[in-house]
């Protein structure tokens, strides 16, 4: 055999490189019936067969027994077939058994090369198969080597890369260096499996307290939802499904050992842990804590909030740079204006205002359209004389007069501000003032506080 101790071979390459010996036992066939084809010819029909045990190959060579033979690898005449099988017929097929010597030199290494080939072929499946079920898992890896930014990282059987924008910033790493990361995505390419890890993904921060939390892990305490600005700040929202567990107390630890862990872990990123609650206003509080909230303004329609504090709380609800707003929408997915107490009562009664500009709205009825969502007159000329008509309790023609009474005001303000930008020059008090000693074609203009100091010359 061109191959010696092929079941040697294929035991070592089968542990080594983790590939099971069934795939390589069959890229052993292919790689012989290739071989033998180039030899004899494309239309040869091989059956190459295995022993586990002992490591032996046969190759059988079939050929159909035909009276004039027209393809010389696929056909032999009666006269021939007899001399293998003396009961053979016309129409039988034949197998006869081949000296693997005779593929010679040629033949052998073009086995060779399709041996390496599918050795890697299922090298590279092989990876895929075990890294596919670590897809949103946390991986242990040792630092390689960088290429353009991006870190290479040695899991032992394959290579994965931890690209820029998936690092954490300000975090460096050498050669060497040990490192954890989410296994983001498993990539199924030509050259092979491509593993790609992330540190900033938001899912790493709940795979960190799965490992952290006894009860993150054991599915009492549940992770509702996470957001990130990676190595700055973090917002994780917690249940319980057990009335004797305290969610955030479990993911804190005692003395914060817990979530101190992590926060090493993730270089100093400061983390708030904040409790579930199926009452979407309590929760929106919650993930907006420390600060504290006077009111909730829910528009269920548009899936919005106006979240109102007392003015001390106001930058402490935003965060810096607008990260606590900003992180407390993506765990609520609610969209949220924070305003101060004193900015909302400006605009309540701004609203009350305009909203009383119409000659049938007086107090109440001016709160009741405010509440509705009626924040100025010209929210009421937008309306459906219906709503206007259930929110008021009053008749749909009324309703229709006030909406076109809105229309009418919004005329007026109109020829207001255009009167205004038409308002000839001299309406604006202003005198001027001619020296006469100036240069010629020299004024000089002053308002109603009288000449400046050059005019006065």
């Amino acid at each position: 055999m061109f191959i010696t101790d092929i079941k040697r071979v294929i035991d070592q390459v089968s542990r080594e490189k983790g590939i099971d010996a069934a795939i390589l036992i069959n890229t052993l066939k292919e790689a012989i019936v290739s071989a033998a084809r180039k030899k004899i010819g494309p239309r040869a029909d091989i059956e190459v067969h295995y022993d586990e045990k002992s490591g032996d190959v046969e190759v059988f060579h079939f050929k159909e027994v035909v009276e004039e033979v027209e393809y010389s690898d696929s056909e032999l005449t009666l006269e021939e077939g007899l001399e293998f099988d003396p009961e053979c017929e016309i129409g039988d097929s034949l197998g006869i058994r081949m000296d693997t010597e005779e593929f010679g030199r040629i033949a052998a290494q073009s086995a060779k090369q399709v041996i390496i080939q599918k050795m890697r072929e299922a090298e590279r499946n092989a990876v895929y198969e075990n890294f596919i079920h670590k897809k949103g898992k946390i991986i242990n890896g040792i630092v390689q080597r960088f290429d353009r930014g991006a870190i290479i990282i040695n899991l032992g059987q394959a290579e994965a890369v931890l690209r820029p924008r998936e690092q954490m910033p300000k975090e460096s790493y050498k050669r060497g260096d040990r490192i954890r990361a989410y296994v983001l995505d498993v990539l199924e390419e030509s050259k092979g499996a491509q593993i790609v890890l992330s540190r900033t993904h938001p899912e790493f921060l709940v795979e960190l307290f799965k490992t952290e939390v006894p009860e993150v892990a054991e599915g009492i305490v549940s992770i509702r939802g996470s957001a990130r600005v990676p190595g700055v700040r973090a917002k994780v929202a917690v249940s319980s499904i057990d009335s004797d567990v305290d969610p955030v107390g479990a993911c804190v630890g005692v003395k914060g050992n817990r979530v101190q862990s992590i926060v090493q872990e993730l270089r100093g990123e400061k983390i708030d842990i904040v409790q579930w609650s199926p009452d979407v206003a309590r929760f929106v509080c919650n993930a907006l804590s420390p600060a504290e909230i006077a009111r909730v303004i829910i528009d269920e329609d548009n899936q919005s909030m106006e979240v109102i504090v007392n003015d001390e709380y106001l930058s402490i609800a935003i965060g810096k740079g607008g990260q606590n707003v900003s992180l407390a929408c993506e765990i609520t997915g609610w969209h949220l204006e924070v305003t101060s107490e004193e900015e909302y009562s400006r605009e309540v009664k701004e609203g009350y205002d305009s909203l009383m500009k119409l000659s049938s709205v007086g107090l109440s009825a001016a709160e009741l359209l405010f509440k509705a969502g009626y924040s100025s007159f010209l929210d009421v000329l937008d309306a459906i004389p219906e709503d206007i008509a259930a929110f008021l309790d009053i008749s749909e023609e009324d309703a229709q007069a006030m909406i076109e009474e809105a229309g009418h005001l919004l005329e007026d303000e109109r020829e207001r501000a255009r009167a205004e930008l038409l308002q000839p020059a001299s309406s604006q008090n202003t005198d001027i003032y001619v020296d006469d000693n100036a240069g010629d074609g020299e004024t000089f203009a002053d308002v109603e506080d009288g000449p400046d100091e050059k005019s006065e010359e």
